[in-house]
């Protein structure tokens, strides 16, 4: 079996982040075949043990390869996309415990915004969806309480600079325009990119505030049944639909 480095054969596990991997290590709380390790020690998981708290990560035997998990949680606003955070904020993680096992998110939703987010242990697959280059779109609808015409949706898709990046053209569409004195529309949007809060900074560059933001779609996944908050694994379709776009 190839050599991997510790801190993804961590990730690879469900165990943690690499980030925090590193961490450990650096702090000596690792051991490969009773050896403290180093930042930078590459491994065969097919033959070295790794220790961490007191017991053995992975599967040294070199049999069946473990199974991952795939999730899809429905996050409501007040929740951050991280597995802690340092202001004591809730996570992800506090709408997951009752599944018992470590996953992370993939991506990130803003604390304000609600909707789909996938959340695994597959690190591998993890890297490939999130990778600047894969482009897998997320679909959202945002509530703005004005009066936004098919114009002003062309507006709004119009591409600007983003922290030194010119963001790819998004598809914009008006679902829904009502009230007179206390007009809402419900607009689409479709990225096939995720800048950081890019489309409360489409709006607001364009002189609209969203009252609501809700990620419906990620990819094909759909859920419209999945209460806010809860969460249910991914059928053995979608994980292969995810795996093979």
């Amino acid at each position: 079996m190839a050599e991997v480095r510790l801190q993804k054969f961590f990730t690879d596990c469900g165990v943690m982040s690499r980030r925090t991997a590193e961490r450990e290590i650096a702090c000596g709380k690792v051991k490969v075949n009773g050896i403290t390790a180093h930042i930078g020690c590459k491994i065969d998981p097919a033959i070295d043990t790794v220790e961490y708290g007191g017991r053995v990560i992975g599967n040294k035997s070199g049999g069946e390869k473990r199974r991952c998990t795939y999730i899809l949680l429905n996050k409501p606003v007040g929740y951050v996309c991280t597995m802690s955070d340092e202001e004591g904020r809730l996570t992800v993680r506090d709408l997951v415990k009752s599944l018992h096992r470590r996953v992370y998110p993939v991506g990130r939703l803003d604390m304000y915004s609600e909707g789909l987010i996938i959340m695994t242990d597959d690190g591998e697959l993890t890297n490939k969806l999130t990778h600047p280059s894969h482009g897998l779109t997320k679909t959202y609808v945002a509530e703005i309480p004005s009066i936004i015409t098919d114009e002003d949706a062309v507006r709004l898709a119009e591409p600007f600079e983003i922290d030194g990046y010119m963001i790819r053209r998004p598809d914009v569409r008006v679902i829904s325009v009502t009230g007179a004195k206390n007009p809402l529309s419900k607009v689409e949007f479709v990225l096939a990119e995720g800048r950081n809060r890019q489309i409360r900074r489409m709006c607001e560059r364009a002189g609209y505030k969203i009252t609501r933001l809700t990620r419906i779609k990620i990819g094909e996944l759909i859920d419209t049944e999945l209460p806010l908050g809860h969460w249910r694994f991914l059928s053995k379709e979608e994980v292969e639909y995810l795996k093979n776009i």
